[in-house]
């Protein structure tokens, strides 16, 4: 497609052209790189206009279901949803380990709804850098809440939580100490703790790991107090809490001008990582570096010669020409 049909097609919120915008912006191809550059440059006007919310959460908390539940509630509310995932893990099997849109089967066919995998290789900065495009194709097409999903564990945490407005933790009750899922570092990061599944039996565990949860927070953060509350994605309880807390954050972030601040810093870091990613491509496809590479690995895998030098050596061959 043209650079004018792509435009075109987005700005009508045409679902299948919004589906070949985002095959074009993970291709590695020099000439789909440049049209992708062009395209995201054409659209930047039309971007910006959703809520972005992060999702993380522990093995077994339940987040495809939370997603399916939650992402439903907000189209059935005149809301247009897109999900995004952050899937490091990817890169290990060659696909979206979990089958994104197999695990979220109402907003699979949900018109007002548009769930992607994560691209199927690359680096996590690679992946990321995927993940952020294809959020503001999505804003363009006209989704107004942008959920980027975790599917990785550690640093996909830190990734996601630098391209969102809001970043929430979902955790489960059950799994022995309720704060073992607790990671200083994750908790510095999140907006919100869900604790999901609080029915049935689990009912009374969650009302407790919520309480525990909030009183770890309260030693943990060290600014404002990070809200806590419980929902069952399973029979569609407690999201409409979620979905207001998350509003008003939200509504307070715009009127003191913290996201629009925040929003600026994250355009800034976008803007290195993508050179960063750029300067580390040109590295590996100079002509130069590639001769040379056979040699310096066998070298570092013998012993003969440090990383430092190998590297040092690589380095000077790509500057030097």
């Amino acid at each position: 497609m043209t650079l004018e049909q792509l435009v075109t097609g987005i700005r009508s919120g045409n679902r299948s052209t919004l589906g070949r915008a985002l095959t074009l912006v993970e291709s590695g191809l020099p000439a789909d790189k440049e049209l992708a550059a062009e395209l995201l440059n054409e659209l930047a006007s039309d971007c910006g206009q959703s809520i972005r919310i992060g999702i993380t959460g522990v093995p077994g908390a339940g987040k495809s279901t939370f997603i399916d539940a939650f992402g439903s509630m907000l189209t059935a509310a005149g809301h247009k949803v897109a999900v995004l995932a952050v899937d490091p893990s990817s890169t290990i099997s060659g696909g979206s380990i979990l089958g994104d849109k197999t695990r979220m089967e109402q907003l699979a066919v949900d018109e007002n709804a548009f769930i992607r995998p994560s691209p199927s290789s690359g680096t996590l900065g690679g992946v990321a850098r995927r993940t952020r495009e294809g959020m503001l194709l999505c804003e363009a097409a006209g989704y107004d809440v942008v959920l980027i999903e975790t599917v990785g564990i550690g640093q996909s945490e830190t990734v996601a939580a630098g391209m969102v407005d809001f970043f929430m933790a979902l955790m489960i009750t059950g799994a022995g100490d309720q704060l073992q899922g607790i990671k200083r570092g994750l908790m510095e990061l999140v907006d919100m703790v869900v604790i999901n599944k609080a029915d049935g039996d689990n009912l009374q565990k969650a009302n407790l790991a919520a309480s525990e949860y909030k009183q770890a927070l309260h030693y943990l953060s060290s600014s404002t107090e990070v809200p806590v509350l419980t929902c069952s994605a399973l029979q569609r309880t407690g999201l409409e809490q979620v979905w207001e807390k998350i509003s008003e954050h939200n509504k307070l972030n715009i009127d003191s001008g913290a996201l629009e601040n925040k929003r600026k810093q994250q355009q800034l870091k976008w803007m290195w990582d993508i050179v960063d990613a750029g300067l580390l491509d040109e590295l590996r496809n100079n002509s130069t570096v590639k001769q040379l590479l056979p040699e310096l690995e066998e070298k570092v895998l013998s012993g003969s010669l440090s990383a430092t030098a190998a590297a040092r050596v690589l380095l000077r061959s790509w500057t030097d020409h």
